[in-house]
C-alpha cells in the first residue's frame, strides 16, 4: 500500500499534515506529531502585525537614544514591552524542527498590507522552511473598498512573496470570493504553486455582562468539511497547482473524502488538540483499511476519483444539488 503523495512538489509519505497551530511551539509535540505519522508540519504562523511591531519598536529605540546622552540606556524596552515581539524566535523555531524532524516544515506567513514585512519570507527560507503558506487574512469591511481592489491587493502580495523566495508557497484563503473559482486560476496565475481551502474566520461576540466585544475561539466540527470538499472537487480539473484540504478533518472518513476530491494534502489542528498525535496513527490505519476493502493501491490512484470531472453527475457539486437536497426534505419529519 502506497501511501504517499506530493504536495507543492515535496514528497509526502502520506497526505496527513498538522496545520498551522499552537502544537508547533513544542518541538517534543512536532516530534511525537512525526512519529505518529505526520507527513509534514505546517508551524504556527507569525502575523505581519508582529514584524511591523518589532521592527518599529527598534527602531523608535535606536533613533531615541542615538539623539540623547548616556541616561538614554533606560529608553530601552523593558523585557514586559516584548510582548509578541517574537519574529527572530520565529526563524529560530524553524532552524530547530528542521534539526530534529525530517518531514517537510512549512512556514506560515500570516497578513494582507503590502510592505517590507513580506521580505521576512526569504529570512523563513534562509531559516530552513521548505515551503512557505501564506495566510491572507482580511475582512473588506470598508464599503468604499471594490471587490477589484480587493482581489488585486492579494494578487500583488503573492507576487511579493513569490518574488523574495525560491521555496513553494501555498495561499490560504477564505471561501468569500463572488467569483471563487475564478479568483483561483488568478492566484494560481499570479505564481502561487498551491491553495489550501479554507482559513477560518474567527467571529467575535458580544459579552452581556462585561457589555463588551470579546474574541471568541471555536475549534472546527467535522460538518464544516463540507465547504472544502465542494470547492476542492470543483477546482481540481482546472488547477495544476496543488490543493489542500483545512478544517473539520476529524477522523479518516473525513480524510479520504478529501482526496477522493482531490486534495494532495489534508490539514488538521482541532482533532490532534482535542486527541492528541495518536489521532494521526489511527486515522492511518483507517485509511489503510479502506483503501484495502475498496481496491486501492495507492493515495494517487485516490486522488480526484470524486472530483467535478469524474463523478456521473457534476451537478452534485453545484446548485443541481442544493435544490435536490432542498426538495428532498419532508416536513412531516419536523416534530409537533
Amino acid at each position: 500500500m502506497n501511501l504517499e503523495s506530493t504536495y507543492l512538489g515535496l514528497r509526502l509519505k502520506n497526505p496527513l499534515v498538522p496545520s498551522a497551530s499552537p502544537l508547533s511551539t513544542d518541538i517534543d509535540r512536532v516530534k511525537q506529531l512525526e512519529d505518529a505519522g505526520a507527513a509534514g508540519i505546517v508551524m504556527y504562523s507569525l502575523f505581519e502585525e508582529q514584524i511591523k511591531k518589532e521592527n518599529q519598536a527598534l527602531d523608535h529605540f535606536l533613533n531615541t537614544t542615538g539623539e540623547s546622552y548616556s541616561e538614554a540606556l533606560s529608553y530601552f524596552p523593558q523585557p514586559q514591552e516584548y510582548h509578541n515581539l517574537h519574529a527572530e524566535d520565529y526563524l529560530d523555531q524553524i532552524h530547530k524542527i528542521k534539526k530534529t524532524v525530517d518531514i517537510p516544515v512549512i512556514a506560515s506567513l500570516n497578513g494582507i498590507s503590502k510592505g517590507g514585512w513580506m521580505s521576512f519570507a526569504s529570512q523563513m527560507e534562509e531559516a530552513g522552511a521548505d515551503a512557505l503558506e501564506l495566510n491572507i487574512y482580511y475582512i473588506a469591511a470598508d464599503p468604499s473598498l471594490t471587490s477589484d481592489r480587493v482581489e488585486q491587493m492579494y494578487l500583488d502580495d503573492i507576487r511579493s512573496v513569490k518574488e523574495a523566495v525560491n521555496i513553494p508557497v501555498s495561499v490560504k484563503l477564505s471561501p468569500y470570493f463572488s467569483a471563487f473559482a475564478n479568483m483561483a486560476t488568478r492566484i494560481e496565475g499570479a505564481g502561487a504553486d498551491g491553495l489550501v481551502l479554507f482559513n477560518r474566520f474567527y467571529q467575535p461576540d458580544i459579552n452581556l455582562d462585561e457589555m463588551d466585544v470579546e474574541p471568541s475561539l471555536q475549534l472546527s466540527s467535522s460538518f464544516e468539511k463540507r465547504l472544502p470538499l465542494r470547492w476542492i472537487g470543483l477546482l481540481r480539473p482546472h488547477l495544476k497547482g496543488s490543493l489542500a484540504a483545512t478544517t473539520g478533518i476529524h477522523d479518516a472518513k473525513d480524510a479520504i473524502k478529501m482526496i477522493l476530491a482531490g486534495a494532495d494534502a489534508v490539514m488538521m489542528a482541532s482533532v490532534l488538540l482535542f486527541k492528541g498525535p495518536d489521532a494521526l496513527s489511527q486515522m492511518l490505519s483507517e485509511m489503510t483499511e479502506w483503501m484495502e476493502e475498496k481496491g486501492y493501491e495507492s493515495v494517487e490512484e485516490m486522488k480526484g476519483a470524486m472530483s467535478s470531472a469524474s463523478v456521473a453527475d457534476p451537478g452534485s457539486f453545484e446548485r443541481a444539488n442544493y435544490i435536490r437536497v432542498l426538495q428532498s426534505f419532508d416536513p412531516k419529519n419536523i416534530p409537533s
